[in-house]
C-alpha cells in the first residue's frame, strides 16, 4: 500500500478521537472534535514533525513500534490495527511476540483511573501506555523511545525511575523483573525484539547475568514506595500490580491513603504535572 494511504487513514482515526475520549481536554478552539497532531503526537510518544510527515506521505516505511504506539494511542480495535500494520507495508504481529494490543476492557478500566497514576506493560516491561496521572508522578515518557520504555533495561542499564527503595527491596524488585523476562522469552522465543533487549543486558549487566543465569524467582508483592518527585518531595504510596489475562500486561497502579499528607502530595504533583502536559498540546 501507499505510504500516502496510512497517512490518509491515520488523519481520518485522528478526526474520531475527541480528546475528552483520552484524558485530556476539550479547551481552546478546535477546527475538528478529534485529536490534534500535537496530541497524537503526545499519546503516540513520538514528535509531531514525524506525525505530520506520515499524515502527508512524506515518512516512508515506519516501524512496527511506530505503527504500535499509534493503533494504541488512536483506540484502533483489532482488525482496524492490523489494516494499518498492512498499510505501512509490515505483517501485523502474530502470536509468537509478545502482545502489545490494548483490549477494549483493558482500556476502559484506564479511563475510569483518570485520578489515579497508572500504567500498562507488556510481558517484557516495555512501556506501552501511561496516563496523565503516572506521568506527573514518574515523569512524562512521551519522549522515551525504543529501549528506553522498557523497565528492566531502564533498571540496569539506565538511569532508573523515582522510586526510592531499601537494599533489600531493591534485590527482590531485580529478582522479580528477571523472573518475569526470563517467563517472556520461554513464551515467545521467535520475538526478536526480546532477544535483543536480553542479549543488550547479558552484556552490559553483571547483576542481570548473576540473576538471569541462578535462575532466580521472585514475584511483585503489594508494598509501599516512595516517589522522589522533584517539586513535591517525597511521596510515599501504595504500589499495586494486576495482569492482565491472556495477553501477560501488566498494570501498575499508585494509591496514596485518604487523609494523609503523601495524599496531598500526590494530588498536588498531579495538578502540577498535568498541567504541564496540557501547556504542551496547546497553541
Amino acid at each position: 500500500m501507499a505510504t500516502t494511504e496510512f497517512g490518509q487513514a491515520v488523519r481520518r482515526w485522528r478526526d474520531r478521537v475527541p480528546p475528552d475520549a483520552v484524558g485530556l481536554p476539550m479547551g481552546g478552539q478546535r477546527r475538528a472534535a478529534g485529536l490534534r497532531r500535537e496530541e497524537l503526537a503526545l499519546l503516540a510518544g513520538i514528535s509531531v514533525d514525524y506525525v505530520t510527515r506520515l499524515e502527508q506521505g512524506r515518512a516512508a516505511h515506519p516501524s512496527a513500534q511506530v505503527v504500535e504506539a499509534l493503533a494504541r494511542a488512536l483506540r484502533l480495535a483489532e482488525a482496524e490495527r492490523a489494516h494499518m500494520f498492512r498499510l505501512a507495508g509490515l505483517a501485523p504481529p502474530g502470536p509468537d511476540t509478545v502482545p502489545a494490543h490494548l483490549t477494549p476492557s483493558v482500556q476502559r478500566i484506564l479511563d475510569r483511573l483518570t485520578g489515579t497514576p497508572a500504567a500498562v506493560y507488556d510481558a517484557a516491561w516495555t512501556l506501552l501506555m501511561a496516563n496523565p496521572g503516572y506521568a506527573a508522578l514518574m515523569g512524562d515518557p512521551s519522549g522515551w523511545r525504543g529501549k528506553m520504555r522498557n523497565g528492566v533495561w531502564r533498571q540496569f542499564l539506565g538511569p532508573g525511575i523515582r522510586a526510592r527503595r531499601t537494599p533489600e527491596a531493591q534485590a527482590a524488585f531485580e529478582a522479580a523483573l528477571v523472573a518475569d523476562l526470563r517467563t517472556a522469552a520461554e513464551r515467545y522465543p521467535a520475538d526478536q525484539r526480546l532477544r535483543a533487549l536480553v542479549a543488550e543486558l547479558r552484556a552490559g549487566s553483571g547483576r542481570f547475568v548473576e540473576l538471569w543465569d541462578s535462575g532466580a524467582v521472585g514475584r511483585h508483592e503489594t508494598s509501599a514506595k516512595t516517589i522522589d518527585h522533584p517539586q513535591v518531595g517525597a511521596i510515599t504510596l501504595d504500589c499495586d500490580m494486576l495482569t492482565v489475562a491472556g495477553s501477560d500486561m501488566h498494570i501498575m497502579v499508585y494509591t496514596a491513603e485518604p487523609g494523609t499528607e503523601d495524599a496531598e502530595r500526590l494530588a498536588l504533583a498531579m495538578v502540577l504535572g498535568t498541567q504541564s502536559l496540557v501547556d504542551q498540546v496547546e497553541p
